[in-house]
């Protein structure tokens, strides 16, 4: 197994733990957990519905890319991004990120140039507000 693979193993690992962490039931109180900026807290729920909904479901639209989860990176700015499924280590096509004390999500690449764009951005939008359904509301 190539460390590229093992990689991407590892990081759909901890978004999928993350998507599980958010469905468990019960409330314990409506504090933050401490040291998390709020850009890192919103990332975090916009990467699980985005993995959940365009990765682990296998829509179509998305089948041609991966996504390289990078919400603990250095330089503290929280983000993920979509890359081609047989280039992991190509040029980005999408970038989700937010940044500081922030809860605004930046989106920006190629793909939001692209018909798919509109979609992306409802999208980021919804999962932005806290709604973590992979269609909008009819």
């Amino acid at each position: 197994m190539t460390a590229i693979s093992m990689s991407f193993r590892f990081a759909a690992l901890a978004v999928a733990g993350l998507a599980l962490a958010s469905c468990q039931s019960g409330s314990k109180g409506t504090s933050q957990p401490a040291g998390k900026s709020a850009a890192l807290r919103t990332m975090e729920q916009v990467a699980a519905a985005a993995h959940k909904c365009w990765i682990a479901s296998k829509d179509p639209a998305f089948r041609p890319y991966q996504m390289a989860n990078e919400l603990n990176n250095f330089g503290g700015t929280p983000r993920f991004l979509l890359v081609p499924a047989r280039h992991y280590g190509g040029k980005p096509l999408l970038v989700v990120q937010a940044t500081g004390n922030s809860s605004r999500v930046d989106v920006f690449g190629p793909l939001m140039g692209e018909a798919l764009g509109a979609r992306i951005s409802a999208d980021i939008t919804r999962w932005q507000g806290g709604n973590s359904s992979c269609a909008a509301a009819a």
